[in-house]
């Protein structure tokens, strides 16, 4: 491995020719999933404070369940949530199935803690539980090797004392959950905090047993029936059931209505082909990305927009009676998009961002609404915004709109040609790529409607770059075609998108047609492009010599093997990093938050198995994250600024959207 010493001249480090070496690539399920690794170890043994639980030979079933759970939101951890925020069921059940495959030597196990009579306890608690309290013995589900059982009951051994504390605690305090019944949540909350901390002390010093997982028949029943076992059991070898037009059909959230319809709402039969096109439309608009919160029904809402002003919660848009759209009418619904104002006349937040919906066509209006009206009800009440003073109050959002807003309709610009008025059409109106490229002033609106300048967005922590600099996203050099595949595949040559951009494509522009997706392009590579900064930018100083060794050192330990020697990237699986303009972008938010949080593109039909960038939060403090990106964007001919400890700790924010 090359190592870079310190030199009186930044010239001198960058030029110092590595020796090459090939990335260790190889197009397989271990290599699309070394994201896990940064936290869970190599091969999923665990890391060696045993926080982060080894997840090598766990039942596919189970690991299948979890990954589910952290991505829709049943298991309480934000950067778990985040790297799996754009990956379907059959994915993470081949995630689970690759690590349940491994079978890997177990290491010793921990010293045991605490005193004899408290670890007998805990052995008792195991084989024996506490019929006084109703407390099952672990062994009754997990087995009496305590090791489970495929496939979906995970082992209790191999397990450090930490982390068993920590899910016990989890359960109890309701930031872990399962399908109900929630037969662990039960078990936890009966158990005294010295049960808990005798139990875990014991599991934690057994060794775990050689051999194979024993198998439980999936129709048998366990002492407690809980529901997380029984729904993977039934569900473990079926096609992904997750819908992302029509809602999921939920006994606990589906419910037709038995109140009488408004009169002047109608219910009248749409036709397929409206309905059709008005679930292509809701695509276009990504509707759903807001207003379905995670793991729920889509469109039903609940989903909480964070902003400057506080949090605006998605409306429920199926068609409910009580709590969704279902006394609408098509004039109430365009109103709400042309007009920003709900059905009785409140003024709407412009969260939702009708700023560029009043350009949609009122044909387009009918056909989202038909679609919308063509799901199943579901009854979930919305839940009230939590803004702050004064901005909880219609007086000063009234007051917002006649300095900002004006109902408008798009008109063609006829020097320009169909295709461009398409895309514009698109672009500004339903699309709404305003609503996060816009740059906006201090009370949130559009400091020039018509442009796509750039604008940080601090509550959800990313940036959303300008679309007329072509130091950041502008495509004006593109070719056609390599605009289309971004916005279709999410991955090109020259970029790949992530943050609240992959949602787009995941939910969105992938399922765009052709002429559409084209159109879209020619109007962006029409946008005005802005002039350069004049003059070279500033390189780094003499001084700056001893940080970018430390980074260059960092970058071959834990980048090289991935991006290269020369940050060539791997073409398809890991992006160049030199010459590569979200590399050197400023403000440098987005990279500082990849390189923290890691994830995966987003899986799109032209990318159905992505690979997963690790998250190095876990490895990497600010000074040495700020070292390897410092050193990043300035080597192999890139130009950018050096990032200190408080510009990553600044940016790199919390996981997740």
């Amino acid at each position: 491995m090359t190592r870079f010493a310190a030199a009186s001249a930044v010239a001198a480090l960058l030029l110092v020719a590595p020796a090459t070496r090939a990335a260790p690539f190889e197009d397989t399920i271990a290599q699309r999933v070394l994201a896990c690794s940064a936290c869970h170890g190599a091969q999923g043994r665990a890391t060696r404070d045993g926080y982060f639980p080894r997840i090598a030979g766990k039942p596919a079933g189970y690991l299948f369940e979890q990954l589910r759970s952290f991505r829709d939101g049943r298991r309480s951890y934000p950067p778990m949530a985040g790297l799996l925020a754009d990956l379907d069921d059959d994915y993470l059940r081949e995630i689970a199935g690759h690590f349940a495959s491994l079978r890997l030597a177990y290491p010793p196990p921990q010293a045991p803690q605490g005193s004899a009579s408290m670890l007998a306890r805990g052995r008792v608690l195991a084989f024996e539980g506490d019929p006084s309290r109703e407390v099952p013995a672990c062994a009754e589900c997990h087995g009496r090797a305590l090791t489970g059982a495929a496939p979906a009951i995970p082992g209790l051994l191999g397990l450090s004392r930490d982390y068993l504390n920590a899910q016990l605690g989890a359960w109890r305090d309701g930031l872990r959950h399962a399908a109900a019944p929630d037969c662990m949540a039960r078990v936890a909350r009966r158990l005294r905090p010295e049960d808990v901390a005798a139990l875990t002390g014991w599991l934690a010093a057994q060794p775990v047993p050689e051999g194979e997982l024993p198998r439980v028949d999936p129709g048998a029943r366990l002492p407690m029936r809980c529901g997380s076992v029984e729904t993977v059991a039934s569900t473990a070898d079926s096609p992904s059931a997750r819908s992302e037009v029509a809602p999921r059909a939920a006994a606990s959230t589906v419910a037709p209505s038995a109140a009488p319809r408004d009169a002047a709402a109608p219910r009248a039969p749409a036709g397929a082909a409206q309905v059709a096109r008005g679930a292509y439309l809701a695509r276009a608009g990504n509707c759903m990305g807001c207003h379905t919160a995670r793991g729920a029904a889509p469109y039903a809402g609940g989903r909480g927009v964070a902003t400057p002003f506080g949090t605006v919660f998605a409306s429920n848009l199926t068609p409910d009676d009580e709590t969704g759209l279902g006394r609408w009418s098509a004039d109430d619904f365009w109103r709400a998009l042309h007009e920003g104002r709900s059905r009785d006349g409140r003024a709407l937040y412009p969260a939702f961002p009708y700023p560029q919906f009043t350009r949609v066509t009122r044909a387009d209006s009918d056909a989202l609404f038909a679609f919308l009206r063509s799901l199943a009800a579901v009854r979930q009440p919305n839940r009230p915004h939590a803004l702050r003073f004064p901005f909880d109050r219609q007086v000063v959002l009234e007051a917002w709109r006649w300095m900002f807003f004006r109902p408008a309709t798009f008109v063609a610009d006829g020097s320009r040609s169909s295709e461009w008025n398409r895309g514009a059409y698109l672009v500004t109106g339903l699309g709404h790529c305003a609503a996060c490229h816009g740059a906006r002033n201090a009370l949130g609106a559009a400091r020039d409607p018509a442009r796509f300048d750039g604008e940080q967005m601090p509550e959800q922590g990313w940036y959303a770059p300008s679309l007329h600099d072509a130091g950041q996203a502008g495509v004006a050099d593109w070719p056609i075609d390599d605009i289309v595949r971004l916005l279709r595949v999410g991955v090109t040559g020259r970029a790949s998108v992530a943050g609240p951009m992959a949602e787009v494509v995941r939910h969105g522009t992938q399922y765009l047609d052709a002429s559409d997706l084209r159109a879209i392009a020619v109007y962006l590579k029409a946008l005005p492009v802005d002039a350069p900064p004049a003059g070279p930018a500033p390189g780094p100083s003499d001084r700056d010599a001893a940080r970018l060794a430390s980074g260059a050192r960092g970058y071959d330990r834990h980048c090289a093997d991935c991006h290269g020697e020369r940050g060539e990237g791997v073409p398809g699986a890991y992006p160049a990093l030199a010459g590569n303009r979200a590399v050197t972008m400023d403000p440098p938010i987005n990279l500082v938050r990849i390189a923290a949080h890691g994830g995966f593109p987003p899986q799109t039909a032209g990318n159905p198995r992505p690979f997963g960038m690790p998250p190095f939060t876990q490895a990497l403090d600010d000074a040495d994250l700020a070292a390897i990106l410092s050193y990043v964007r300035n080597a192999w001919g890139n130009r950018g600024s050096l990032l200190s400890s408080p510009d990553v700790s600044r940016h790199r924010g919390s996981a997740g959207r």
